[in-house]
């Protein structure tokens, strides 16, 4: 007998399992009983669908049928005597159905959810810290609302923790339904998947081993951390029931707004303001940094907007041993509130700048040229 599994599923010799199994499941959902009825034609391609299948889903079987044929495979897929392609169907529908139908009703009989405890679900909670705690670390207190497992049962849901084999589904927590062709399986509505039943449930839990309390605990922040990085606990979610371990804590971390420093990754950055004298004959400022105060050197003539860099003076990363550095820029401040005293010698000072024609303003001169040579554009086209 020769057989082309590739050319039954509709694939070619290089496909992939998800592409056998993607062509597998189609040729299984036109073919099957439920649609194809009693059409012997149509149970016939089932059959060959399902054959091909069993083949090439196994990586061992497919390369023997690849370097010798069917005849290599098909004795151990049913192809010889009472299988194969020949006779009606045998099994189970369920087994004809399992690798098809287990993905699309969530598991099936190889894929169903386990009996015993439940894993709690995960929490997430976001955590405002200052700038300052976010680049040194700090270790801060929260409560939570959450699922906690029950002291008096020890989380068993059980007053005197005996619990008995549940009787409709004998302990395996799952029944199965049949619907028309089809064998479904689902968890059992009476133990509901955990295979066992509570006679006398603990009065303060109702038999489900957790309560909903309020704890408190403490989170360490490490030092580096950002707006946007999160921390997980392990086993400080809620509890499980039945019993069932704890699931995680996820902190969000949201860095409060600073007065005087904005952070851009490990650098820091501060705008500071300087006086009109001090910009023009130059000077010392005293600057802030995460480790104290220190000296910025002004050269004479800074202009607005020039910024200086402090190297090392930003913030150590959370990720390595790098440190980042301190970004300063310079605002030039306009006097405001003059007395007339001060007026007068700004005007003696301004006609003294003005006697020295362009030297003292350099950019000016060049910024009216360009706006006269745009002006002359726009007038005349």
């Amino acid at each position: 007998m020769n057989k082309d599994l590739y050319n039954i599923l509709g694939v070619s010799k290089s496909a992939s399992q998800a592409e056998i199994k993607k062509a597998y499941r189609r040729l299984a959902m036109k073919y099957h009983p439920d649609r194809a009825g009693d059409d012997a034609s149509a149970q016939d391609k089932f059959k060959e669908a399902k054959m091909a299948y069993e083949v090439l889903k196994d990586e061992r079987k497919r390369q023997m049928y690849d370097q010798y044929g069917f005849d290599a495979v098909s004795g151990q897929n049913g192809g010889g005597p009472g299988g194969g392609f020949g006779g009606g169907f045998h099994g189970d529908v369920g087994d004809i159905f399992g690798d098809i139908f287990s993905d699309i009703f969530g598991g099936g009989r190889r894929g169903g959810r386990s009996a015993g405890p439940q894993r709690g679900h995960d929490m997430q909670v976001e955590m405002a810290v200052e700038l300052e705690e976010a680049i040194n670390g700090v270790e801060k207190e929260i409560t939570l609302p959450t699922m906690t497992s029950c002291e008096p049962c020890n989380g068993t849901g059980s007053k005197d923790g005996q619990k008995s084999t549940c009787q409709t589904c004998g302990g395996v927590g799952q029944v199965r339904m049949q619907q028309g062709m089809f064998s479904v399986q689902q968890a059992c509505p009476d133990c509901r998947g955990q295979g066992s039943t509570i006679s006398n449930p603990c009065s303060h839990c109702g038999g489900q081993g957790r309560r909903k309390e309020s704890s408190n605990l403490n989170v360490k922040i490490p030092a580096g951390v950002d707006t946007g990085d999160r921390i997980r606990l392990t086993g400080k979610g809620e509890a499980g029931p039945q019993g069932g371990p704890a699931g995680d804590l996820y902190v969000d971390i949201q860095v409060k707004p600073h007065d005087i420093f904005t952070r851009n990754g490990d650098d820091l950055l501060c705008e500071i303001p300087v006086d009109f004298a001090t910009a023009c004959l130059g000077g010392e400022l005293n600057v802030p940094t995460l480790s104290g105060a220190v000296k910025l050197k002004v050269p004479a003539e800074t202009q607005s907007g020039k910024q200086f860099r402090i190297r090392g003076k930003g913030v150590q990363s959370v990720r390595s041993h790098s440190q980042g550095d301190l970004y300063c820029k310079v605002h030039v401040e306009t006097p405001v509130n003059l007395s007339p005293e001060q007026k007068d010698l700004l005007k003696q000072f301004d006609a003294t700048v003005k006697k020295g024609g362009d030297k003292n303003n350099p950019r000016r001169k060049g910024w009216f040229d360009n706006v006269k040579s745009f002006l002359d554009k726009v007038t005349h086209g």
